[in-house]
C-alpha cells in the first residue's frame, strides 16, 4: 500500500518550485525569492527534499505544542492585568511592569501577540519613514500577478463612471484577465480571479491594495475570533487560500506600481478606442475587452526571464467549486440550514448531517451549494447575486456587551420581522 503524505498548500507549491530547480528549469536562488525564504533555508528544502522525498518537506513540529508556549493562567492574568492595573501601558513599558512588578517572565513579542489575539490594540501607531526602491521582475509568468479596480469615466464624460477590474502579470506585463463592473467589490474580484483561473491558471502570489473586500480592516475581534486567535479572512481572502495563493497587501499605490502604470495606459488607449467603436455599455465593453487585452500584450509585454510559466492548472469546474461565496453554518435538527433569512432544506441522505458544521456556497452564477468536509451533499438553485453587507451585532449576556462581525447572505433581507443570521464562524 503506497504511503500518503498530507501537505499543506504551502508545501505543495515549494515541491513545485524545488522540482523546477532540480530539473534545472529555475536556479535555486530564483526559488527562494519566490519561496520568501533566505537562499540558505533554500539549500536545507533541496537537501531534505533529496533525501527524504517529498516528506522532508512537511513541518516537523506539525501538531505539536510549544515548548515554551505560556498557560492559559498566564494569559488570562495578563490580559486582566494590562485592561485593568496597567490600562494605558504600551507593550514594552507593560512588559517591563509584568516581569519586575508581577514576576512574569514574557518576552514583549509574548505580550503583543497575547494582547492583539484578545483584540487589545496598540496604544499608538508608529509609522517610520516611508522609503521606495524599484523592485526587479519576477522571473517567471505565474509567480506574482497585480490585481484591483480603477473607477474612471471609461464611457466619456458625459456618462456615469464605472469600475475596470483587472490583473496583470508581474513578469511580463500581460493583463490577464479584465472586466467592467459597476462598482469595486468581493463579487468583481471573485469574478476576476475566475477569469484568470480559466484562461491562465492559479497564480503563486497576488498584490492588492488594502481594499475591504480583500482584507479586514477592522480592529474589532468577535469571541470566537478571539478564542481561535485569528480573525475570520474576508471572502475573497478565503477564496485566496483556499486556491493556495499568497495574499500581499500592499501599503501605498507605489508598491504595486505595475497595475497603476496599467491603468493610466488604459484609461488613454482603452477610452479612445471605445470611443471609437461607440462603445457606451458594460456589457459591450466586456465583450470587446477580450481582443484588447490581446492586443496590448502583443504591443506591449516582455519576456520573461524564464519562459516556464508557474500558473498551476485548474478545471473549469473546480474553478467554479472553490471561487464562490461561502458562510459557515449549522445544519438544525430538521436537516434545514438557516441563513440570511433563508431556509435550505437538506435532501434525504443515508448519512445524517443535523448538528453538523457544513459551508454554504453562493457561486458566481448565483446558485447555491452546501459542502461537508470537502463534499457537496446539496444544491439549490440560483438567487439574485448580491454583495454581502458587513454589519456589526450587540450581543448581550453575562453582563458582557461586545459586537460581533456577521455576514448576511446574498439575498434581500425580509421586509419585517426576525432576521435569522449566521453568526458561528461565517466569513
Amino acid at each position: 500500500m503506497e504511503e500518503c503524505i498530507r501537505m499543506s498548500r504551502k508545501e505543495v507549491s515549494r515541491l513545485m518550485l524545488l522540482e523546477k530547480a532540480r530539473a534545472g528549469v529555475f536556479t535555486l536562488k530564483s526559488c527562494a525569492v519566490a519561496m520568501q525564504v533566505s537562499y540558505r533555508q533554500a539549500k536545507r528544502l533541496m537537501s531534505a527534499l533529496r533525501e527524504e522525498g517529498p516528506v522532508g518537506l512537511v513541518h516537523g513540529n506539525r501538531g505539536r505544542e510549544p515548548a515554551n508556549k505560556i498557560g492559559k493562567k498566564e494569559r488570562e492574568q495578563i490580559v486582566r492585568l494590562a485592561q485593568g492595573k496597567y490600562a494605558g501601558f504600551n507593550d514594552t513599558h507593560l512588559c517591563e511592569k509584568l516581569t519586575e512588578e508581577e514576576g512574569i517572565m514574557v518576552s514583549r513579542e509574548t505580550v503583543r501577540k497575547v494582547l492583539r489575539e484578545r483584540g487589545i490594540g496598540p496604544k499608538q501607531r508608529h509609522r517610520p519613514p516611508k522609503h521606495r526602491s524599484r523592485r526587479p521582475r519576477r522571473e517567471g509568468m505565474g509567480m506574482l500577478v497585480q490585481m484591483d479596480g480603477s473607477p474612471h469615466c471609461w464611457f466619456g464624460e458625459e456618462r456615469p463612471p464605472c469600475c475596470l477590474m483587472a490583473a496583470v502579470d508581474d513578469a511580463t506585463g500581460v493583463p490577464v484577465a479584465a472586466l467592467f463592473v459597476k462598482a469595486e467589490g468581493s463579487a468583481p474580484y471573485l469574478q476576476l480571479l475566475f477569469n484568470m483561473a480559466c484562461n491562465y491558471g492559479i497564480p503563486a502570489a497576488v498584490y492588492h491594495d488594502r481594499h475591504s473586500s480583500l482584507v479586514r480592516t477592522d480592529l474589532r475581534w468577535s469571541l470566537e475570533e478571539q478564542v481561535q486567535g485569528y480573525q475570520f479572512p474576508t471572502h475573497v481572502g478565503r477564496v485566496l487560500d483556499d486556491l493556495g495563493i499568497e495574499s500581499i497587501a500592499a501599503l501605498s499605490p507605489q508598491a504595486k506600481g505595475r497595475i497603476e502604470r496599467l491603468f493610466r495606459s488604459f484609461q488613454d488607449r482603452l477610452v479612445s478606442e471605445l470611443r471609437l467603436r461607440g462603445i457606451t455599455t458594460i456589457e459591450a465593453a466586456n465583450d470587446f475587452l477580450p481582443s484588447f487585452l490581446a492586443d496590448y500584450a502583443k504591443r506591449f509585454s516582455v519576456k520573461p526571464a524564464d519562459p516556464e510559466s508557474c500558473f498551476a492548472p485548474i478545471s473549469r469546474q473546480q474553478a467554479f467549486d472553490l471561487i464562490a461565496f461561502g458562510y459557515e453554518a449549522v445544519v438544525g435538527n430538521d436537516n434545514a440550514i438557516r441563513l440570511g433569512g433563508m431556509i435550505l432544506d437538506l435532501p434525504h441522505s443515508k448519512k445524517p448531517f443535523a448538528g453538523k458544521t457544513v459551508i454554504v456556497k453562493q457561486h458566481l452564477d448565483g446558485s447555491w451549494s452546501v459542502w461537508h468536509n470537502s463534499e457537496k451533499i446539496a444544491s439549490f438553485p440560483a438567487t439574485e447575486l448580491r454583495e454581502p453587507v458587513r454589519q456589526w451585532k450587540r450581543r448581550t449576556g453575562s453582563k458582557v456587551r461586545e459586537e460581533v462581525q456577521v455576514y448576511i447572505a446574498s439575498k434581500p433581507l425580509p421586509p419585517r420581522g426576525h432576521n435569522r443570521f449566521a453568526v458561528r464562524g461565517t466569513f
